[in-house]
């Protein structure tokens, strides 16, 4: 799909089910009750500018107006809000080859784009607590779903699509060798042998798999089934922002931020009203 139908697609389903966003939602916890975090002294920093990509809807996009938007962009603007430097965060697009280079030569203080925290990357960058993890989730026809119980049992009986070569392949094959899958070259024919009762279930990304729950071309067909597979083995640990070392003191203030904003309930509404068909 051609990205600016993409985005457009995205949107709509944002703004159709913006009335969803208080909504219950199993959106999960990442921080102890219990833990202490303290607010950092920020009278020294000048600037907080986070640069991102446009092409990852519904986290970073370009909206009907031409503005860059998205759940990661009004994150941005929730955290600046909550440590009070509203005044002093910019957010700025860039091509996803330029977001490294643009952190590293001082032309910006954090990444939000998905930038996954390798072992590789953790040598020279700080990255917060994740502040959303993509899990795993099945997708069946509503008339037939699967039960959690005996799950990997019932999947030896079953036919389950993956994309062929993709993560989820993996995991699956993981966490149930026994079960029966038929890979696909692409996310739409294995939909479309879906609705078609060709198998029985998808396997795949659980924030894509959402809206395709929620859009007019799924027909209102199918749900998620099972629970979510975090797997952080095969998918990291999930989305944070990162910063240089010599910018640590940004991560201690951007998790204090994340940790209050959880408490209060801000990130579970910025994720309802992003992600309507709840992926947890």
């Amino acid at each position: 799909m051609h990205f600016r139908t993409l985005a457009t697609t995205v949107l709509s389903i944002i703004l159709m089910a913006v009335s969803l966003a208080h909504a219950a939602s199993n959106f999960p916890h990442y921080w102890d009750g219990r833990e202490h975090v303290s607010k950092p002294n920020l009278s020294t920093i000048e600037r907080i500018r986070f640069v991102t990509t446009v092409d990852y809807p519904p986290f970073n996009f370009i909206d009907g107006t031409g503005r860059i938007s998205g759940f990661n962009i009004d994150l941005v603007r929730a955290i600046c809000d909550e440590l009070a430097v509203t005044a002093m965060c910019q957010v700025e697009a860039r091509p996803w080859n330029e977001l490294l280079p643009t952190l590293e030569n001082g032309e910006a203080e954090a990444i939000i784009a998905g930038l996954r925290p390798t072992s590789a990357l953790r040598q020279k960058l700080a990255f917060t607590t994740p502040y959303m993890r993509l899990p795993a989730r099945f997708v069946t026809l509503k008339e037939t779903p699967l039960t959690d119980e005996h799950l990997a049992d019932t999947l030896e009986k079953k036919t389950v699509g993956v994309v062929e070569g993709s993560v989820h392949q993996a995991i699956f094959a993981d966490y149930f060798p026994k079960g029966h899958w038929v890979g696909y070259p692409s996310r739409d024919l294995m939909l479309k042998d879906l609705q078609a009762k060709k198998i029985d279930a998808v396997f795949g990304d659980g924030s894509d798999l959402s809206f395709w729950i929620g859009s007019i071309e799924s027909g209102n067909c199918c749900a998620f089934a099972g629970g979510p597979y975090i797997a952080p083995q095969f998918l990291g640990d999930g989305m944070t922002i990162a910063t240089t070392r010599k910018n640590s003191e940004l991560i201690d203030a951007f998790n204090f931020a994340l940790k209050a904003m959880e408490e209060k309930g801000t990130t579970s509404e910025l994720y309802l009203r992003y992600f309507p068909v709840d992926f947890y």
